[in-house]
């Protein structure tokens, strides 16, 4: 007992050190990352936690394979109902408890809806998408979820996928008069639309447009993972004419980790059957347990989200082109377009290549408190010497920065980069300042909820009433 009790102490010793380390002294710029709420996180220790709800349509109801699950399942179609108006939608599938997942539900989906009409069993013909060395997401290739979902060329031994053509003049944008040659030409099966480093709307109303009289239209995604939580302000694709969404729960969307596929495939949407067929795909196709207690988070960070949608969103587009300017003003080269603001999302692309490789450019932002990811760049042969660095300000903006607090950040990211200073202390006093999270309910009322749930979350009163008095005392602390 004597050792398990050393072993915890300075396992959570270690815990405490890296939630201080990265909740109060480090300001976090991964664009792929954000904080829950209190009131999120704390749904991720409830009850829920350890059970389970498998289900499934079956002759026209929907037949749960565990007791006990009532709550849970009015939670999910509470979920389903606040994610629909959010995207502004009819249809929502969540039990994909990863955005990937979430991504090889609607391939399972749409190869299943090839294959309906019987015969040997075949792959999708030919799937366009974004080239993964010009921000495609790794989830959207072969190599990632779209692996054995798609035939192969014999004569060249790769996957028949066509990536979108891109602009000389930017690489981030898509080349939209030569996409449309290109559909001509392979009449792709399936157009998977969404990067993961991404600074421009895609476009696809034009695709849509385009395709709409033909008898053998493709299926249009969009891997909205990374944008997921600027849904409308960015971008609306289910109104642009995609057929599909899917996303990540966590990125700018404020939520637990978890996975979401949206749509419009209503009872009288022609491609009902395949939507259907999304929903047989997910369970019991890829899910069994799908992660309750995340799925109870979602619920709370999906009402967050429709509170505060147009606050935040428009907030964090503001600051992303806000930063892009100020680190451009500090000396240093900002990927996009300078005419659009350099971004019209939550990211802000640096090039390094002058002052060193991506990667060691980021240990060295690191070494300062500042956390980035490094990221190759459209001319880059390889991943493995990057010349860029990709940052996001979605977590920064959810903690209360605003533009002209971007300013600051970005000359002491220059004095890193550039200079090679130690800027340590100067970070964390300005993050210092930012540690009070926006965009749910204040503090105080966050844990009288918190306290209230963890009571009722243990066998024993013994247990709730430590808990519940030491969570108090914490948020009396601070």
């Amino acid at each position: 007992m004597e050792n398990l009790e050393a072993r915890m102490r300075e396992l959570f010793k270690r815990i405490e050190t890296n939630n201080r380390w990265r909740q109060t002294e480090c300001i976090n710029l991964i664009p792929s990352e954000n904080t829950p709420s209190p009131l999120v996180k704390i749904c991720e220790l409830c009850d829920p936690a350890g059970r389970y709800a498998e289900h499934r349509s079956m002759k026209g109801r929907e037949v749960y394979f565990y007791h006990g699950t009532d709550f849970i399942r009015d939670i999910e179609q509470e979920a389903s109902a606040a994610l629909c108006e959010y995207f502004g939608c009819t249809e929502t599938e969540l039990r994909p408890v990863s955005g990937q997942m979430a991504n090889e539900v609607v391939f399972k989906g749409v190869t299943k809806m090839v294959n309906r009409d019987g015969g040997s069993w075949r792959r999708l013909r030919t799937v366009m998408n974004n080239d993964l060395g010009k921000g495609g997401h790794l989830s959207s290739q072969p190599m990632g979820a779209l692996f054995n979902f798609v035939d192969h060329n014999p004569a060249t031994g790769q996957e028949n996928v066509v990536n979108f053509p891109v602009q000389q003049g930017n690489p981030y944008k898509i080349n939209e008069k030569r996409m449309l040659e290109l559909l001509d030409e392979h009449r792709p099966e399936l157009v998977v639309f969404g990067k993961s480093m991404f600074l421009y709307p895609e476009p696809v109303k034009v695709l849509a447009d385009h395709v709409a009289d033909w008898s053998d239209r493709p299926v249009i995604m969009y891997d909205m993972a990374h944008v997921l939580g600027l849904y409308g302000a960015f971008q609306a694709p289910l109104a642009d004419g995609a057929d599909v969404v899917t996303g990540s729960t966590h990125k700018t969307f404020f939520g637990p980790q978890r996975g979401v596929i949206a749509s419009n495939m209503d009872k009288k949407h022609p491609l009902r059957k395949l939507w259907l067929d999304i929903n047989s795909r997910a369970f019991p196709g890829s899910t069994s347990n799908h992660h309750l207690a995340t799925l109870l988070g979602l619920l709370v960070a999906t009402v967050e989200m429709n509170a505060f949608k147009d606050e935040y969103q428009h907030q964090v587009l503001r600051n992303a082109r806000a930063f892009a300017r100020h680190l451009a003003d500090n000396g240093l080269h900002i990927e996009g377009d300078p005419a659009d603001g350099y971004t019209m999302t939550h990211q802000v692309v640096l090039r390094v290549k002058e002052h060193g490789d991506g990667a060691a450019i980021a240990d060295r932002l690191q070494d300062n408190n500042i956390i980035v990811n490094y990221q190759a760049l459209p001319d880059d042969e390889t991943f493995l010497t990057p010349s860029g660095i990709r940052t996001g300000v979605s977590e920064m903006t959810r903690f209360g920065m605003n533009e002209a607090d971007f300013a600051p950040l970005a000359e002491l990211m220059a004095a890193v980069i550039i200079r090679g200073e130690d800027v340590r202390k100067k970070v964390q006093d300005l993050r210092g300042r930012f540690t009070t999270m926006r965009y749910t309910l204040p503090l105080r009322e966050s844990i009288d909820l918190a306290a209230s749930a963890m009571a009722t979350s243990f066998p024993t009163s013994e247990y709730s009433t430590l808990f519940a008095e030491n969570l108090l005392k914490y948020a009396k602390g601070r």
